[in-house]
């Protein structure tokens, strides 16, 4: 099932044209930075699984990292990042840029050391200090899709 979404304005339009390999809920600095607010929801596909309907989106690589994102040029929305490294054939999807954001529920939270203090995990869902071992968390499917792009 293809999922669609784009930026605020309209003009960047895309579609995942796979179901998602996993879904983090973000809580480092950067994506707080980034996002303005406590945490990040990204769900990660192949990077050829994301489709450009329309629009052209423009990339920066933020500096001393491997993080390169994309976003709309003319309302700012940001749609997706790619870092290089063990997730470097893969998007990371703005939940919120989603059409359907409820469709993404995380599979993982990570980051969890520096995620704001008034923010309560619920235990419901995995959570992590820094990251995770593929090997722990994803199940079969999702492991083949990764290996298949890294």
């Amino acid at each position: 099932m293809a999922h669609e979404g784009g930026c605020s304005c309209g003009k960047v339009r895309f579609r995942l044209n796979a179901e998602p390999i996993v879904t983090h809920a973000c809580h480092c600095r950067q994506c707080q930075r980034i996002t303005g607010s406590a945490f990040m929801m990204n769900t990660v596909v192949e990077a050829e699984a994301l489709e450009v309907l329309s629009g052209e989106p423009v990339s920066t690589l933020f500096e001393g990292t491997t993080h390169t994102t994309w976003f709309c040029k003319d309302c700012g929305t940001y749609v997706w990042s790619h870092f290089s490294g063990r997730f470097g054939g893969c998007r990371f999807v703005r939940v919120g840029a989603m059409d359907d954001p409820d469709a993404f529920p995380p599979h993982v939270q990570i980051f969890t050391e520096s995620k704001q203090p008034w923010v309560v995990l619920s235990g419901e869902i995995p959570s992590f200090a820094v990251t995770y071992e593929w090997e722990d968390m994803l199940p079969a499917d999702s492991l083949a899709r990764l290996e298949a792009v890294s």
